[in-house]
Formats: structure tokens, C-alpha cells, sequence
């Protein structure tokens, strides 16, 4: 690791510089630790981090081990612009694919979903307070948006799902707000044009804002503010930062797993494709001033500035980054077919590889096999959503131990 300058004051390493990364960082310099990173890429926020749905959504707390859930994924196979793929064409080469569905099944046949749901929407709301703290003491700027998500829904079996669901979240201290058609309508005129809406739920209390400049921002003040050292253009395949510092906390998303395995520890986390595509110069006029979720077709949007980000859809293909057009179609369809009046021309797209456990909870805890070792990873698609309520845990952690 040549080019590398390390200082008697360095003690804990982080391995990855996205969302958790970041934040864990952030919260170990707090607590008073001397804190390096490493980073694989450029920069901060290249990877997973770089172009998500942009949604702080605990309203999205339900984890997927349900067996209506197992049915649909069977129902989609093959199906090419599913909400939910499973590739088949390199299932019976791929061990790791087929370990963790099974171990997603255990998880649904035991009945995980209210115990592990009940607690993602706690890390949720944790997270909820601590961001809005970063938020006020960094004066981070991200293009922050307090307008809530709205969950709308054009069949009425999943508006039934959403009356159902109203139990759970309020139940656990997250406003849930049924809505018909017209309030639906009323919440946001840029949702004049969507059609045949039959009832949404809307959660004032999650918020919105582009993930990339939030790491950005708050990178540029863990160097000012916290002399927190960021060594980018680094991937660490074997776990030799242990001989230099004292603690190495791992968040490296799916690329943790191979870390793990270098000193013996298995994750159970399998990469889960998501895709965005994000269409720029939009009229603010036809932006949707709340967050949407559409539960039916698996997509969500943010508007950052006058961006409109759009993303959606989960496909188990092992470690691939390619960005398949007959993945992002089904999203500029969406965007045409809801918001007519929004020019889709100028657009970018973007996919990346969510690290996901089977019981759909983070794994944040300290190495069986090196008591120098921490994991903070595992988030999936709640990333933005649990990164500081994570990054706080290992701190704690670290402290005890």
C-alpha cells in the first residue's frame, strides 16, 4: 500500500466511504477517536451511495420475508422488467445466491416479519433525530427536502395492504395517514395528471435529499472540523490495517463479505441490483414537491432541485454493475405514464448493488474470529434511511469492548 502516510495520532480505520461509512467516521471523530478511511474509489459516495431513490423512509421499514412476497418473486421469474428478479441464467454457479435464498426462506417461515419490522422502524426513527442533529450542526446542504412520502396506489389489494400496514407503523410511533383518491390529489398538484389512483398513505415525518452531496458535504467537515484522513483510490482485499491500528470497522456494502471472509468471518449479505435513472433541467412546475412510492410497481422518486430521480426495481445477479436498458425502460415508462408533462430527454441512469441480508437487518457487530474487527454493513435498501443509527451502535460498541 504504497503512497499511504499514517501518524501515531491514527487508531481506527474505516474501510468504505459511503453513507455508513461516513457516518461512522463522523461518530467515532465526535467520541474523540483519530479516524482514517479508505476508500476503493475517487471519492466519497461512488458506489451504492452515489445515486439512490434519495428517500429517509421509514414508512419502508416492512421487511420482505413474507410469503405473499416469496410468491410473487416465483410469479415474476423470467419476467424481465419484474419489480423483484431473480436471474437464473447463473443460479447453479453461484452458491452464495442460493445460501442466501434459502436462508430468506427460513426467515419467512418463522415468522421474522413483525419482530424484524417493528424493529427496522425503530432504527428508523432514531436515525430520523439523529440526522435532523447533523443536519443543524454541520449546516450540510443536500438539497433537503421535509415535504413527507406518499405511498399511492392504483389497485386496491395494495391499498388494503396499506390500511393494514397502518397498524404496525402507528403502533411503533410513525404517523401513517390513509388518503382518498382526492386528498391524494390535493397533497401535491404535480400529481394531477397520475390516473386511476385509489387511495395513499402519507408519512409527513420522512424527508428527502441527493445522498451524494450529503456525503460530500459532510466528508469536507470530517477533514476541517474533525481532521478525519481520507485515503481514496485504496481497495483493501486482505485485512492488514489490523497490524497498524487499533480498531478496523468494515462498511464496505457487498464488498465486506470478502473482507470477512479474509479472517474467517462469513456475512450473510448477497448483492441485490437496484437501478435509478435521474432526468435533469426538469420545470419545477411538474415536479412532485412530496416523495412518491408506488408499493405496486416497487418505485420511488425524490425531487433534488430541479432533478427528478427515479428508482426502483430489485434483481439478484450476483456482483454485476451493468446497467441493463431493459431495467431503466421500465422506469422512464413510469415517468411517461405518471408525469406526462416531464421531458424525459436529458436523463442519466445508474445501477448498484444493495447490500442485503436474508432477514433484512443490518449487521453491526464485533468479529468472532479478530476482537480488533467491526461490521457495520448489511443496510440493503435502507442505507440512507439506518446509516446513522448504525454508525452510532458501533461507537457504542467500540466504547464497551
Amino acid at each position: 500500500m504504497q503512497g499511504i502516510q499514517l501518524s501515531m495520532k491514527d487508531n481506527i480505520a474505516v474501510i468504505g466511504a459511503g453513507i455508513t461509512g461516513i457516518t461512522t467516521a463522523y461518530y467515532l471523530a465526535k467520541a474523540g477517536y483519530s479516524v482514517s478511511v479508505y476508500e476503493a474509489e475517487s471519492g466519497p459516495a461512488q458506489k451504492t451511495s452515489f445515486a439512490n431513490g434519495g428517500q429517509i423512509s421509514v414508512s419502508n421499514s416492512e421487511v420482505w420475508t413474507t410469503w405473499s412476497n416469496v410468491l410473487k418473486g416465483i410469479k415474476w421469474l423470467g419476467q424481465k422488467d419484474a419489480p423483484l428478479l431473480i436471474r437464473r441464467d447463473n443460479l447453479l454457479s453461484d452458491p452464495d445466491k442460493i445460501k442466501w435464498l434459502i436462508k430468506f426462506l427460513y426467515h419467512t417461515a418463522t415468522n421474522s416479519y413483525h419482530r424484524n419490522t417493528v424493529e427496522t422502524i425503530r432504527m428508523g426513527l432514531d436515525s430520523t433525530l439523529l440526522y435532523k442533529q447533523i443536519i443543524n450542526q454541520e449546516q450540510i446542504q443536500f438539497d433537503y427536502s421535509k415535504s413527507g412520502i406518499l405511498h399511492f396506489y392504483k389497485d386496491k389489494r395494495y391499498f388494503k395492504a396499506a390500511i393494514k400496514a397502518k397498524d404496525i407503523y402507528e403502533s411503533n410511533s410513525l404517523g401513517w395517514n390513509i388518503l382518498e383518491p382526492k386528498q391524494v390529489k390535493s397533497l401535491d398538484p404535480a400529481l394531477e395528471d397520475i390516473h386511476d389512483i385509489v387511495g395513499g398513505a402519507w408519512t409527513p415525518s420522512d424527508f428527502t435529499g441527493d445522498i451524494y452531496k450529503f456525503c460530500v458535504g459532510l466528508e469536507k467537515i470530517l477533514k476541517e472540523k474533525y481532521q478525519v484522513k481520507f485515503h481514496y483510490n485504496h481497495k483493501i482485499e486482505k485485512l492488514f490495517l489490523i497490524d497498524i491500528y487499533d480498531r478496523v470497522v468494515i462498511t464496505g456494502g457487498v464488498g465486506s463479505v470478502k473482507l470477512a471472509r479474509s479472517i474467517g468471518d462469513d456475512l450473510p449479505i448477497y448483492p441485490v441490483k437496484g437501478y435509478s435513472i435521474t432526468i435533469n433541467g426538469v420545470d419545477k412546475r411538474y415536479l412532485p414537491r412530496v416523495s412518491l412510492l408506488d408499493d405496486q410497481a416497487k418505485i420511488v422518486t425524490s425531487s433534488l432541485g430541479n432533478r427528478f430521480r427515479v428508482a426502483g426495481t430489485a434483481e439478484l445477479a450476483g456482483e454485476n454493475y451493468d446497467i441493463r436498458p431493459d431495467r431503466i425502460e421500465p422506469l422512464l415508462n413510469w415517468v411517461k405514464v405518471n408525469f406526462p408533462r416531464i421531458d424525459v430527454s436529458d436523463y442519466s441512469s445508474w445501477a448498484c448493488l444493495r447490500p442485503m441480508t436474508p432477514n433484512m437487518l443490518p449487521i453491526t457487530k464485533k468479529s468472532d474470529k479478530n476482537s480488533k474487527v467491526y461490521y457495520n454493513t448489511g443496510h440493503g435498501h435502507l442505507g440512507w434511511t439506518l446509516a446513522p443509527y448504525t454508525a452510532q451502535k458501533i461507537v457504542k460498541l467500540i466504547h464497551i469492548c
